[in-house]
């Protein structure tokens, strides 16, 4: 017996932007009370990148969405274990393979054993492993503690992933298994420690079969997206389009169509229950940011051609080697390109969506320089050369 289709609700693109940007935590007021664990729990994943310029992707997700959370106070809420009486201390994030290397609630870790069991079953690796390497790190581990690929004798001698030593493959690779984990990083170099020793008991386990490890993760995905198309809900955890396909009238989703999207689209339930109202943060956002890291999403939802040029030679650069798109009432309003210099935020190249976002992007300017201990902003180039000046003025009047 074939059930009958559920009835599909009909959205406008303005409907659709502001349900994601409640969903991504950027419409209504911010849960202070969860604080940095409470933004890593909504979102689901916060991309980790080497790149820093004003500070690392990972702590600019949360000031995004709170405002001006001391780093420091960033980095402990991801790293730092809560004391558990007599038991072990229990830790609030792991670091895995997900939308790309990313923070994620430890609460998850059962949700990638189908990620686990396919890399074991993994024929073909890039680069070799010593024999005997792999049992020598995880005895090592299990008799020294956590350790960093430095302590294990494994780090790289070279920028080259392919210069990895033999431990440091050896590691990896027990990382990708699961049998070993990344619950902390220590001067950016990941610590490595036993699963066995730091996933709590209760989520140890890898009982959950392929099919409902993707139900949860496609549920998952539509509840941090609001609304997204197919391809909008297997890139948020890197899923291929026919794993969203096979779970997807299972995961809790329902269909809706959008205005002016060409593709089908689902949406989490309850972003659909109450109307998204209240009031919109004007920030920089890292251009790993979840709200812009799928570039076709960001363009029909917002309009933005986002492109990150960290990779790109310099002499082909459009808007610059990290250009944080900035968002406004809403809607992305322009581009910095930022660096320091000192107490200074230097502002290398601005871009800006007309005279109107002046006010916005001098406010994020002034708020960014603010909470990582500068006093001053410089302006070096405006895309739009007669928006200098009034750019200029306004810096100057915030920064009164």
């Amino acid at each position: 017996m074939t059930s009958a289709p559920r009835p599909t609700t009909d959205l406008s693109a303005a409907d659709a932007r502001r349900i994601a940007l409640r969903a991504q935590g950027f419409l209504g007021a911010p849960d202070r009370r969860g604080g940095v664990r409470g933004v890593l729990r909504h979102l689901g994943a916060v991309q980790l990148d080497t790149i820093s310029v004003l500070a690392r992707s990972h702590e600019l997700i949360p000031y995004a969405r709170l405002g001006a959370v001391p780093r420091k106070t960033v980095e402990d809420a991801y790293w730092t274990t809560t004391p558990a009486g007599a038991s072990p201390a229990r830790p609030h994030a792991f670091e895995y393979w997900s939308h790309a290397a990313c923070i994620l609630p430890v609460e998850e870790w059962p949700h990638f054993a189908f990620r686990r069991r396919a890399y074991r079953a993994r024929p073909h690796w890039n680069h070799d492993l010593p024999d005997g390497t792999y049992d020598q790190v995880i005895k090592q581990l299990h008799t020294e503690g956590p350790l960093t690929s430095t302590e294990l004798g494994g780090a790289k001698r070279t920028s080259e992933w392919w210069d990895w030593s033999g431990a440091k493959v050896a590691v990896e690779r027990a990382l990708m298994y699961g049998e070993v984990v990344c619950v902390e990083r220590r001067g950016w170099k990941r610590v490595y420690d036993l699963a066995e020793r730091a996933i709590p008991q209760d989520l140890l386990h890898d009982e959950l079969d392929d099919t409902e490890c993707l139900r949860r993760l496609v549920a998952l995905a539509g509840q941090s997206l609001g609304v997204g198309t197919r391809a909008d809900i297997a890139d948020y955890h890197r899923l291929k389009g026919e794993q969203v396909d096979a779970v997807i009238a299972d995961s809790g989703l329902v269909p809706v169509t959008v205005e002016g999207w060409s593709k089908a689209a689902w949406a989490d339930p309850a972003a659909l229950a109450t109307p998204p109202r209240g009031r919109h943060r004007t920030t920089l956002l890292s251009p790993f940011d979840s709200l812009v890291w799928e570039r076709a999403r960001t363009e029909r939802i917002f309009g933005f051609t986002h492109r990150l040029e960290a990779y790109v030679p310099k002499p082909k650069r459009i808007h610059g080697y990290f250009a944080m798109p900035v968002l406004a009432g809403g809607r992305l309003v322009g581009r910095v390109d930022p660096a320091r210099e000192g107490r200074t935020l230097v502002a290398k190249q601005v871009t800006l969506d007309g005279a109107k976002a002046v006010p916005s992007v001098a406010q994020a300017l002034v708020e960014a320089a603010s909470w990582v201990d500068c006093t001053d902003v410089r302006v070096e180039r405006v895309d739009a050369p007669e928006l200098r000046a009034p750019l200029a003025r306004e810096l100057v009047r915030l920064l009164a």
